[in-house]
């Protein structure tokens, strides 16, 4: 028989079941944006995203496909001409779960995009991650103005042999950003993060255990963007 009194049941119930509330607002949303290549239902999106969801706590990751993913393959556009569509996509995210901390991650141009999303007055993000961010333009010159532009605490992760971002140009941009930002560096990695078989016999790791250091990396950063 439940010896204690009911009204003390009911304060603890309450105690509880507004607890439980808090901590479900405190859990991130993230919308998480595919890179030029491949569409949001690729192996390597999927298994970011679950990764994501495990590692943040996220209430939800939702994924998308930039327009110019569907019907016939082609080129994407100008990184510009993606953001009032990403946009969408955030505001329509942020109707369907009001209260909580929003954060925009992506896949190399889909980092891009999101980061200037980022920068919009009308949208309030509470962090962004870049996975692979394209730093280097087709011609080879440096692409910062967006990053210098951020305000909200920013995560790259970026692979060591990446062409697109070499680390040397990255530290440079980092160094100028307003932005608080950090970086993890998945040794031997290439733009989507592979490492060679060679470099990870050499390492002793696996593939999985470098990713979900990179992913543990974000989560650190992540709670301590929020808490902050």
């Amino acid at each position: 028989m439940d010896s204690l009194p009911s009204a003390k049941r009911r304060r603890e119930t309450q105690d509880g079941e507004v607890e439980a509330s808090k901590l479900h607002k405190l859990s991130p949303v993230v919308v998480f944006a595919h890179g030029a290549g491949a569409p949001s239902s690729s192996d390597w999106m999927q298994r970011w995203k679950n990764m994501l969801r495990e590692a943040l706590h996220a209430v939800d990751v939702v994924t998308f496909d930039y327009p110019y993913m569907s019907g016939k393959k082609k080129a994407p556009p100008k990184a510009e001409k993606l953001v009032d569509f990403h946009s969408d996509i955030v505001k329509e995210t942020l109707t369907k779960y009001p209260g909580h901390p929003l954060i925009l991650a992506g896949k190399s141009m889909g980092s891009r995009v999101g980061c200037m999303v980022a920068s919009l007055k009308d949208i309030g993000v509470s962090a962004v991650v870049c996975l692979g961010y394209p730093l280097k333009g087709i011609n080879g010159a440096v692409r910062d103005e967006t990053l210098l532009q951020l305000t909200v605490p920013t995560m790259f992760v970026q692979g060591s042999k990446d062409a697109l971002c070499p680390l040397d140009k990255l530290e440079t941009t980092r160094k100028k950003m307003t932005a608080a930002n950090e970086l993890h560096v998945i040794d031997g990695g290439d733009h989507s993060f592979k490492i060679g078989k060679k470099h990870l016999q050499a390492s002793s790791s696996t593939q999985n255990e470098c990713e979900e250091a990179a992913v543990q990396a974000i989560a650190a950063f992540i709670s301590k963007s929020l808490e902050g």
